[in-house]
């Protein structure tokens, strides 16, 4: 027989709001439940042993996913003012039962589970709380709460009646979806469930969304939520805690509030909870004067009380029982920041939001790769942080080339923990700046990663390896051989080597053959600075550079402006590639001279795509491999009316590319341009328009002044050049200076 002397009190919640995480402490003392349930799938009840631990530090989240494919997951943030955590910790201390109820993660992360039925967060601002305070004439929903529910009700368990009557008013004119609609059922199933075990009291914590269809009074019959449960697909699912972020609380994420200023609603628990709320004024503005005086601001103890006093000040103009951070931010930038607003963005992520990242027991379960991961952070000293920190490796010291490593390998597997802070120069010296920010969804990312390998070593391998072996492409394949030699993984750069090698014996494409130039030369050429064996690398790339010059003509023609300008970036890159393995003191293998042949014979062919021509003259003019007279009489002849306008400018184009040194100093060559803008017909100048100023647009400003002047004054430079006769004995006494000035000898 049913027992119907249990009595429910629904405690509805704005999740992670500090206001009802206080009425949720005192409802519960004042309740003295015999069972507390929580919102949330059922799986985290195996996650309460460790809920107690000192070790568990919020904020945390509680991960969810499916066992054979990690990615189907689900994240439950937990911060020290999130009211499900109180009530967590608040049963877990008196001794008192506690479990989850929500849709089972098992269900809604099946592949064939409905996507609604899965718990997502709402717009920041558009939970239910958000929009009665928006009702109420109020910007926070904090402050809504502490006005509204805190000072209006002497009973904490009244408080919450009022919110679960206002939210049957919201729900009436906002039908609840289906996914809703069937998590609430199952919710009312773990309900009744304490109901038939004869428990007295049961306090359910739920967001305020629920609360009134959660309530005794309004359940429906037992066979509907029955119906709504029937047939729901299964996944083997597994939990365990993550460490979390402040950061990650101002996303749209978990329960799915939106807290937009974790780190205000931490301070205002925490002196709510301390029972010191009038110390919240002036000990945020405290907090807020040392981290300007951090930054190397003014900020002296009396403008901290200035600051205070307007904050209040403020408020009662406001008609606002309290401070609240509005008038604490107006205040700031009023008193502290003499008015300029850019000072107060210092404050904002690191008091506003918070940079505090959660811990987790050893005693966690964790997967074996992330385990492995926590014994080389401890072991190098790379503790996790969420606040940005820099780090110099030095390649030749074996403990920092480790961290390189480790770093390395996580970027390989696409946890992206480090990113270059310089990626400038990093590649070519001993030295690796990395910028280091620890996100809590590489948790997830190493969940995923451990299907490859137990350790960060061996996950890394299997992956270079797996993307070895569906790369198609030659390049994907250079830079993933690249990839494995910089974070010294063995076993996946034989499996690369072997594929790009086995890939090119069956390559005829010219422009991946090109493209795979540039990381193979940056392996082989840089590869030593981490001692890594290269040799397999250059026997590659000599059979990858002698296919791609033999193929490069017939690749090079017949190309339309698209295709013309893919082999231009290709061309550009591989000349790179063979320039790093032919710098001088390198050992310069014979194969450069066979590319460097291919690239003068492209040269001088007329058939080849205008911009691919002049950017190849451009490449061998820099290299000194052609003089400027024949790039002149190259450039004349394409200019002439024998070729097409369009063609002309595409020639020019690519020869143009790069310092605008060559027109400022080669004199011959602006003139042949200038000659041949203004030979051209109005109607031919309109179409050549468009790629003339691409052109020139690549220069710098005062470089096109420059080449403005020249232009105008061309006839002078000609003269300055060519006919004009030097006063040498006028010219001397200068020229004596400036050898005395440089300690030149006498000749």
């Amino acid at each position: 027989m049913t027992d119907r002397s249990c009595a429910f009190e629904i405690l509805g919640v704005r999740h992670h709001g500090p206001g009802s995480a206080r009425s949720v402490a005192a409802a519960l003392e004042e309740l003295s439940p015999d069972l507390v349930v929580i919102e949330g799938p059922p799986e985290l009840d195996s996650l309460l042993g460790l809920a107690a631990d000192p070790d568990l530090v919020p904020p945390v989240a509680a991960l969810v996913y499916a066992v054979e494919e990690p990615r189907r997951s689900a994240f439950y943030p937990f911060a020290f003012f999130s009211p499900e955590w109180v009530a967590m910790r608040w049963a877990l201390e008196h001794r008192v039962d506690v479990r989850f109820a929500d849709l089972p993660a098992t269900h809604f992360l099946a592949p064939a589970g409905q996507p609604e039925e899965r718990p997502r967060p709402r717009p920041v601002g558009s939970d239910p709380i958000s929009r009665l305070a928006r009702a109420a004439g109020y910007d926070d929903p904090e402050r809504f709460w502490e006005d509204a529910v805190e000072h209006r009700a002497e009973s904490s368990l009244s408080r919450f009646t009022a919110i679960r009557e206002a939210m049957a008013e919201i729900r009436a004119q906002d039908p609840a979806s289906p996914g809703d609609v069937r998590r609430e059922a199952y919710m009312r199933k773990v309900l009744r469930a304490a109901r038939r075990e004869g428990r007295e009291r049961v306090a359910m914590v739920c967001g305020a969304y629920h609360a009134p269809v959660l309530h005794p009074s309004a359940w429906p019959k037992v066979a509907d939520d029955n119906a709504l449960l029937k047939g729901l697909p299964r996944i083997k699912v597994t939990a365990t805690w993550a460490p979390w972020t402040a950061g990650r609380l101002a996303a749209e994420s978990g329960y799915g509030a939106g807290v937009t200023s974790p780190g205000w609603y931490q301070h205002l628990y925490a002196h709510w909870h301390a029972g010191t709320p009038a110390d919240v004024v002036p000990g945020w503005l405290t907090r807020v004067a040392r981290v300007l005086r951090s930054e190397g601001l003014a900020a002296a103890p009396a403008t901290v009380v200035e600051a205070a006093r307007l904050a209040e000040a403020l408020a009662a103009v406001r008609g606002r029982p309290s401070a609240g951070l509005d008038e604490l931010e107006d205040a700031t930038v009023a008193v502290l920041c003499e008015g300029s607003r850019l000072p107060l963005a210092l404050v904002e992520r690191t008091l506003v939001v918070g940079e505090e990242l959660g811990q987790v027991p050893e005693s966690a379960p964790l997967v074996p790769l992330a385990q492995d991961l926590a014994r080389q952070q401890k072991r190098l000293r790379l503790k996790p942080s969420a606040a940005e920190t820099t780090v110099v490796l030095d390649l030749r010291r074996e403990a920092q080339r480790e961290r390189s490593l480790l770093l390395h390998r996580l970027r390989l597997l696409g946890i992206d923990w480090a990113t270059e802070a310089d990626r400038g120069g990093t590649k070519g010296t001993f030295k690796e700046a990395w910028t280091l920010e620890w996100q809590p969804e590489f948790a997830v990312r190493l969940v995923e990663a451990g299907l490859y390998g137990t350790t960060v070593v061996a996950a890394a391998e299997g992956l270079v390896a797996e993307r070895a072996a569906q790369a198609e492409d030659l390049g994907t394949l250079a830079e993933l051989i690249d990839q494995a030699l910089v974070a010294d993984l063995p076993a996946g750069l034989e499996a690369a080597i072997t594929a790009l090698a086995e890939r090119t014996a069956h390559q005829h494409d010219t422009l991946s053959l090109l493209r795979a130039i540039e990381p193979l030369a940056r392996t082989q050429r840089y590869g030593d600075v981490r001692g890594s064996d290269t040799g397999v690398v250059a026997g590659v790339l000599h059979t990858v550079v002698l296919r791609a010059a033999a193929g490069l003509r017939a690749a090079c023609t017949s190309l339309d402006d698209d295709a013309a300008a893919a082999m231009k970036g290709a061309l550009d890159a591989a000349h790179r590639g063979v320039s790093l393995v032919g710098e001088e003191g390198s050992g310069v293998p014979a194969w450069v001279a066979t590319w460097d042949q291919a690239l003068v014979a492209l040269s001088a062919d007329d058939q080849v795509h205008g911009l691919v021509a002049g950017r190849v003259n451009r490449i061998l003019l820099d290299a000194e491999q052609v003089g400027i007279e024949i790039v002149s009489a190259r450039l004349s002849r394409q200019l002439s009316r024998g070729t097409t306008p369009e063609h002309a400018a595409s020639w020019v184009e690519g020869l143009l590319e790069g310092e605008a040194l060559l027109l400022l100093h080669e004199i011959e060559l602006l003139r042949l341009l200038d000659e041949w803008v203004a030979s051209v017909d109005e109607a031919t100048f309109e179409d050549l328009l468009p790629l003339l100023r691409r052109t020139f647009s690549r220069f710098q400003s005062p470089e096109r002044r420059q080449i403005g002047g020249r232009v105008r004054n061309l006839d002078a430079a000609t003269d300055l050049t060519h006919t004009a006769t030097l006063d040498l004995d006028l010219a001397l006494p200068a020229a004596a200076r400036v050898a005395d000035l440089l300690q030149l000898e006498p000749a």
